[in-house]
């Protein structure tokens, strides 16, 4: 009687902290009318203000998806800039809801901080760029070299593997707080060589003031699955920020573009039916309207059009879709179905 009585008692207690923990940030987020993001200090292509503190970038509209579902407003976010540093504090803190900052997805920092990560926006890998007229043609010759690096991320950790695997010496690295601290030092000559995600050093070598005398080595060193985070134990908002990543992928897979998005309105095919809300209502679970996908697509578009339009072939940062490319392009960008 007694074991019944505390299985019952547990059971209750469980109860009463998933239906807390299921309702909290999406009720604090409509009442307070916009999401709190979590940015880089600026790093083009992902997320970088312009002259009027506009936001924009891949990451940057990951976030104006996530309130166009909620609000119908893709507008309806305020940013904040973060360090590496900071980030994680940042978001535990509830100081904001998501954090969609060029970040990570460890095992660590899913396990160990009480977040948990939405999915893999963008897979990248770490890379090296040098000068050109070094002469350096490869990672493997930079024992004994001046390198920059940004402390407290994984940039650290993954060259200090590297090294040591390849018998190199590492002992002049130099370790600064703030990208912005790592990008000048490597621009002043204080260092030979400036290493962080290969995005990340694409999308700031765009911003050199002679970006041909800089060469980008080849090698790629680690695997940096790149992600939006939330904090742990709110199954709602998790699943709204899961399935606004999912979203973005399915309408890319479907054909749905925010040209057409209306016409598809009148599609046929049930796969589009009920991405769009035209069949099924798959946002009452998760506390949004039946359009919450609709919504998404007509302000924001799919994820090949924000790909396209930040980091494609087509803009500075010249990003080849590669492994970012969908599951049926012979890439690893995989959405589960919405039925």
């Amino acid at each position: 009687m007694q074991k019944k009585l505390l299985t019952l008692a547990v059971a209750s207690a469980m109860a009463a902290t998933s239906s807390v923990a299921y309702a909290d940030l999406l009720d604090d987020v409509i009442a307070r009318g916009y999401v709190q993001c979590g940015v880089t200090e600026g790093v083009p292509g992902f997320s970088f203000p312009d002259e009027n503190n506009e936001w924009s970038g891949l990451e940057v509209d990951y976030c104006r998806a996530l309130a166009a579902a909620i609000f119908d407003d893709p507008d309806a976010v305020r940013y904040t800039p973060t360090t590496s540093q900071a980030r994680f504090e940042t978001l535990g803190s509830g100081n904001i809801d998501v954090l969609s900052r060029t970040t990570t997805w460890t095992m660590t920092r899913d396990t160990d901080l009480g977040l948990t990560f939405v999915g893999t926006m963008f897979y990248d890998g770490q890379g090296f760029v040098v000068r050109e007229s070094d002469g350096i043609s490869s990672a493997l010759e930079l024992s004994g070299a001046a390198l920059c690096i940004e402390s407290g991320t994984t940039t650290e950790l993954n060259a200090a593997d590297y090294f040591a695997a390849n018998g190199l010496d590492l002992s002049n690295a130099v370790i600064f707080v703030t990208r912005d601290e790592v990008v000048q030092a490597y621009l002043d000559g204080r260092c030979d060589v400036y290493t962080t995600d290969a995005s990340a050093i694409a999308a700031e070598r765009t911003q050199f003031p002679n970006p041909d005398e800089h060469v980008i080595l080849p090698e790629i060193i680690s695997k940096e699955p790149l992600g939006p985070v939330v904090r742990s134990g709110d199954t709602r908002w998790f699943n709204i920020a899961r399935w606004t990543y999912f979203a973005l992928l399915n309408a890319e897979e479907l054909g749905v573009t925010q040209a057409n998005v209306d016409e598809m309105l009148g599609s046929d095919n049930p796969e589009i039916m009920r991405l769009l809300g035209v069949e099924g209502d798959f946002g009452a679970p998760i506390g949004l309207s039946t359009d919450w996908a609709y919504r998404i697509i007509k302000h924001v578009g799919n994820y090949g059009e924000v790909y396209d339009r930040h980091v494609g072939p087509n803009t500075p940062l010249a990003i080849p879709r590669g492994i970012n490319a969908l599951w049926t392009d012979g890439g690893i960008q995989y959405a589960p179905p919405v039925r």
